[in-house]
């Protein structure tokens, strides 16, 4: 009897989660599923928001970059955007659409917005001059000046862009947990409220790995999209 009391105490010793570790392989054997789950829900906000940004950036960029009069205008009304910090973004927010999932996506999206259109800005004003020059008199209109010609070369502008938005996104999204959409913010600010810091500590991992995949996709994306970068 003595022996199996002796032996529970050294178990329970030699528990991570009763020492209360930062690091706990059992933590992350006994919550798996609620690991993955959250990890689905902050890729989902990321993607969507990331996609939205991608769509309303683009007209806009290339309004700015074909209007002068609007460039200031669009180029000053994102980066205001940018500044407004994001717990007040989402409450400001919330009266529109309530304590959901699109009060974060809408937040993450306007966060977006300054570094896409800045991008595309930098690479669409990069085109060399002799460039455009030389399409016209290849029989190109604008329209197709601008897709088949300045588009592709501002790619690795945009492309680089995209990258900085996609990985400050993935962080940005854990505020969601103020609105109760946080995907992994969810968990690390209930592990923050109890102390848990096996609980903190993976899902920051996770977000972390989250990040690097994105942008290790997003990199592989760009070379098979520039295929004349490798060569040079």
């Amino acid at each position: 009897m003595a022996t199996t009391m002796l032996q529970a105490a050294a178990a329970v010793t030699q528990n991570c989660l009763v020492r209360n570790d930062w690091v706990c392989p059992l933590y992350v054997e006994t919550r798996g599923g609620e690991l993955l789950e959250a990890t689905r829900e902050h890729l989902f906000l990321t993607l969507v928001s990331v996609g939205l940004g991608v769509l309303v950036a683009l007209p806009l960029g290339i309004l700015a970059h074909r209007l002068r009069r609007a460039r200031s205008l669009t180029v000053g009304v994102t980066t205001v955007l940018y500044t407004i910090p994001s717990i007040a973004l989402f409450f400001l927010i919330v009266p529109m659409l309530g304590l959901s999932a699109a009060t974060v996506v809408t937040g993450l999206t306007l966060y977006t917005l300054t570094v896409l259109v800045r991008n595309l800005l930098v690479g669409l004003d990069g085109v060399d001059p002799e460039v455009r020059d030389a399409a016209v008199g290849m029989g190109y209109a604008s329209r197709g000046l601008l897709w088949r010609v300045e588009l592709p070369l501002a790619l690795p502008s945009a492309m680089a862009g995209l990258r900085v938005a996609v990985v400050s996104t993935v962080a940005l999204a854990t505020i969601g947990t103020v609105v109760g959409n946080g995907g992994l913010g969810d968990i690390i600010s209930r592990g923050l409220q109890a102390n848990f810091r096996a609980e903190v500590l993976s899902a920051s991992v996770l977000c972390v790995v989250l990040a690097v995949v994105l942008d290790l996709l997003l990199l592989l994306a760009q070379r098979l999209l520039t295929p004349w970068q490798r060569t040079a």
